[in-house]
């Protein structure tokens, strides 16, 4: 049996499984993460030692035992989670008696194509599991000996509690299962891609099957007029630097032109992190002998609208709130983007204006999260406006049906 018709025969027998036994089964893959931690860990030393550790993906790609811990943690939470399904979104009867009721089921088969991140696997996992949905994963070659290290670990629980194993399924490396991924109409019911925004171009260019479009980061901290310098020097140092590999990482601070006097000292802790900046002509001249100037540089045009995913970020000063979300308007992916300001009007301004999933005042970007918004865990961050936006969880990954009874109506 191939593993197209395989995935499908697993995701209809796990419409039979009930919450009791998919958290039972959760439970026990958070204990057994912990358990072989050590096997894991030998996996993942296979694939680092394939990456130079210069390389800003080196920190998505490493697992530790803190880490597997956290991700223990993590699908320990998504089993607690209500489950998503058969929820009643309306339900309303007809003139004739006929009742008709909404409520919410799985896709059936998640597909998710992603770089290299092996904690993704685990996370894709257990949402899916949880909600009901078969998955199948294609990572990135970097994170080979992970993933299957990993959905081994997934596969032999399942066989504990005599569940199909085929509830995940992962792919060989390479472009050509890739391929077979993104035209597997019939099979796989949504594909999301997580990754750079080559990845995510990739996919919704050559998939056959409906795209949500999650990963790709363009992330901006606008620091207006009124701001508190210590709150935005925190905010910017935070979103900046706490991982730089991530989607939620900033990428661009745009400064109010009246606080240019400030942007030395908000600027200065990313120097201890060797954060090359990119300044504007006018955000030049405020750094200029106040930021090390070898971390100092001119911006191009290059410079924004740039996913850094590394130790870099542009500056862009502007006049006016209005010139800020211009600016972000034209250069956001629409995922995380921040401003810090005193004014509550400005805050509102911003906030109805800025076309992004997550829209932050006084907050660091850095929150774009599944597990910080509650959700357990996310499969992604969705860039889009249809079906899912922001960080997505259980209840993103269900769509619906309408259950209709009745007593012998027919239709006239």
């Amino acid at each position: 049996m191939n593993w197209k018709s395989a995935t499908v025969q697993a995701s209809r027998a796990l419409n039979l499984v009930s919450d009791d036994t998919k958290q039972q089964v959760l439970m026990a893959l958070a204990d057994e993460a912990e358990l072989q931690a050590n096997d894991i860990l030998v996996a993942n030393a296979q694939d680092l030692a394939a990456m130079e550790n210069a390389n800003p993906m080196y920190d998505r790609l490493l697992l530790t035992k803190e880490r597997l811990q956290q991700i223990a943690a993590d699908i320990r939470n998504v089993a607690l989670l209500p489950s998503p399904l058969s929820k009643v979104l309306s339900e309303t009867t007809r003139s004739n008696g006929m009742t008709i009721t909404k409520i919410t089921v799985p896709f059936g088969v998640v597909g998710i194509i992603y770089e290299a991140r092996p904690n993704v696997s685990f996370d894709v996992f257990s949402l899916c599991f949880k909600s009901g949905n078969a998955c199948v994963l294609k990572g990135g070659t970097d994170a080979y000996h992970s993933n299957a290290a990993i959905v081994a670990v997934i596969k032999s629980v399942l066989k504990q509690f005599g569940i199909d194993e085929h509830t995940i399924t992962l792919l060989p490396a390479g472009r050509e299962a890739a391929n077979e991924l993104l035209n597997a109409v019939g099979t796989v019911d949504v594909i999301i891609p997580r990754g750079g925004r080559g990845l995510i171009d990739f996919v919704r260019n050559n998939a056959r099957i409906p795209v949500i479009e999650t990963g790709a980061g363009i992330c901006h901290t606008y620091v207006e007029a009124t701001a508190n310098s210590t709150m935005a020097q925190q905010i910017v140092l935070n979103a900046k630097t706490r991982r730089v590999s991530v989607c939620n990482a900033l990428d661009c601070l745009v400064i109010h032109e009246q606080r240019l006097l400030d942007l030395a000292t908000i600027c200065e802790p990313l120097a201890s992190k060797n954060v090359q900046i990119y300044a504007d002509e006018k955000a030049f001249v405020a750094l200029s002998g106040k930021y090390p100037t070898s971390l100092l540089f001119e911006a191009t045009y290059e410079s924004f609208g740039t996913e850094f995913l590394d130790y870099k970020m542009a500056i862009k000063t502007v006049a006016s709130t209005i010139e800020a979300i211009t600016h972000i308007n034209t250069y956001t992916s629409k995922h995380s983007e921040c401003i810090v300001s005193e004014d509550d009007s400005e805050v509102e301004l911003f906030q109805k204006s800025v076309d992004a999933s997550c829209v932050y005042s006084n907050v660091s970007t850095a929150f774009t999260d599944g597990a910080q918004f509650g959700l357990g865990a996310e499969i992604g961050i969705s860039t889009q406006k249809l079906h899912a936006r922001g960080p997505m969880g259980l209840a993103e990954l269900c769509s619906y049906k309408y259950i209709v009874k009745g007593n012998g109506q027919v239709r006239p």
